[in-house]
């Protein structure tokens, strides 16, 4: 669920109306409802509260420090893919001591400065990646924390952009070398800690079918290299959809309980449920990293239609963000609903929606039927908190967005928009 919603004809995040924040900060605009990022972080660790775990968010889904901020004061651990990601946890607050540092192509300089900085461990993704750890822990005089990334061969069912369990895809060691790699690190370098075990199978998971193949396949092997090897943790990733198809309408508790249980999307309970039964008979801390379902559905990016343009073929509705703005659609073929701020009538159209990219995958729709919005009327582009503002760039020389987060009835600016000025700097 979420904190947006129609009231008195206009789409509210929280209590604060999205049509005047449009009218004073301009679109394109990044808007995240405080409160949803806190609600769903309280669930999730609510949900595996029996057991012995961490809730580490996947910074690389929301980086802004505000949103990082936010989720320090409930004590969350961090999943970093880069020393950039380890520097502004540490900005906002986040304790480095509870940040796992993972991602294929870890730098001398990345891996220097995470060791300086004391985080909880390497999630290392090769056995060539675990002897440079060792060696460059070596240099500095010091006994580097790590778990080795099991690819278990599971099919997550998603996009093949974000599928990450499989054995064709660049992650981790493939399930049947593992326990040698354990092997061979314990015996021959000094200079590593095997504290742990780290899986992740994908993004965007909305059954839990995968979650438990993984678990139970993974679970023996992580008592295993506990018996053996003393290890201490296991982290079973992240990947929990959310609700990209009726975005709005997943907001109202009803729309939960009208689904039938095969039409319903995986819910936090039912993850719960299903896994900590597996785990909590391991004798080892769990760690989670969801990333998506943390900050999904709390933002919105609002944008102006500038132009409605009528050709042989088709309807175009031509707004003011761009695929630099959010590049998900174009990318992955991502699906957001796009609701009209103005709470809509009856008249409904089949359009694009486009942007003013030069490019022909400059798009958030195709062929949708859509409430008939009108130049210069506002609408919101749902489900954009994660993989947002953080994939955005200035392709065509655009400024980047502003961002703010609502708390309430209190709206702050938490980046403020770029200014041409700010594309150019540093450049000669």
């Amino acid at each position: 669920m979420h904190g947006f919603a129609y009231r008195h004809g206009s789409l509210h995040c929280e209590d604060v109306n999205l049509q005047t924040l449009a009218e004073e900060h301009g679109t394109p605009l990044y808007v995240y409802s405080a409160n949803t990022i806190r609600d769903h972080y309280r669930r999730l660790d609510q949900a595996l509260g029996s057991i012995d775990h961490e809730v580490a968010y996947a910074v690389k889904a929301n980086s802004n420090l505000s949103v990082l901020r936010l989720l320090a004061e409930e004590d969350a651990g961090f999943d970093i893919v880069s020393g950039g990601e380890l520097f502004r946890v540490i900005k906002a607050g986040g304790n480095p001591a509870k940040c796992t540092f993972a991602g294929v192509g870890k730098t001398r300089a990345e891996i220097e400065y995470a060791l300086k900085q004391g985080i909880y461990s390497f999630n290392v993704e090769s056995e060539e990646e675990l002897r440079y750890l060792n060696e460059v822990a070596g240099d500095l005089g010091v006994i580097a924390p790590a778990a080795v990334r099991v690819n278990p061969n599971v099919d997550a069912k998603t996009h093949k952009y974000i599928s990450t369990g499989k054995s064709e895809n660049k992650f981790g060691v493939d399930f049947d070398l593992i326990t040698d790699v354990y092997a061979r690190a314990a015996k021959e370098l000094a200079n590593v800690k095997l504290r742990g075990l780290q899986m992740h199978i994908g993004s965007q998971l909305t059954s839990i079918k995968p979650f438990i193949e993984a678990v139970e396949k993974v679970a023996p092997l992580a008592i295993h290299l506990k018996n053996i090897h003393g290890i201490e943790f296991w982290s079973i990733g992240g990947g929990i959809g959310i609700v990209y198809h009726d975005s709005l309408k997943s907001g109202d508790p009803q729309w939960w309980a009208s689904k039938s249980e095969d039409e319903r999307p995986l819910t936090i309970a039912e993850y719960g449920e299903a896994l900590v039964p597996r785990l909590q008979n391991l004798g080892l801390k769990i760690l989670l990293e969801p990333g998506r379902y943390i900050v999904g559905n709390a933002g919105v990016l609002l944008t102006r239609c500038l132009y409605e343009k009528h050709g042989t073929a088709k309807t175009f509705k031509v707004v003011d963000a761009g695929m630099n703005d959010l590049i998900r659609p174009a990318l992955y073929e991502g699906h957001h609903e796009i609701e009209p701020v103005k709470q809509p009538g009856e008249a409904r159209r089949k359009v694009d929606v486009v942007g003013p990219i030069c490019e022909s995958g400059d798009f958030f729709c195709q062929d949708r039927e859509l409430a008939d919005f009108q130049p210069g009327e506002v609408v919101a582009l749902m489900s954009a908190g994660a993989y947002g503002f953080v994939m955005a760039s200035n392709y065509n020389s655009r400024p980047l967005p502003a961002e703010i987060l609502v708390d309430g009835s209190a709206a702050r600016v938490i980046r403020q928009r770029q200014t041409l000025d700010d594309i150019i700097a540093g450049e000669v």
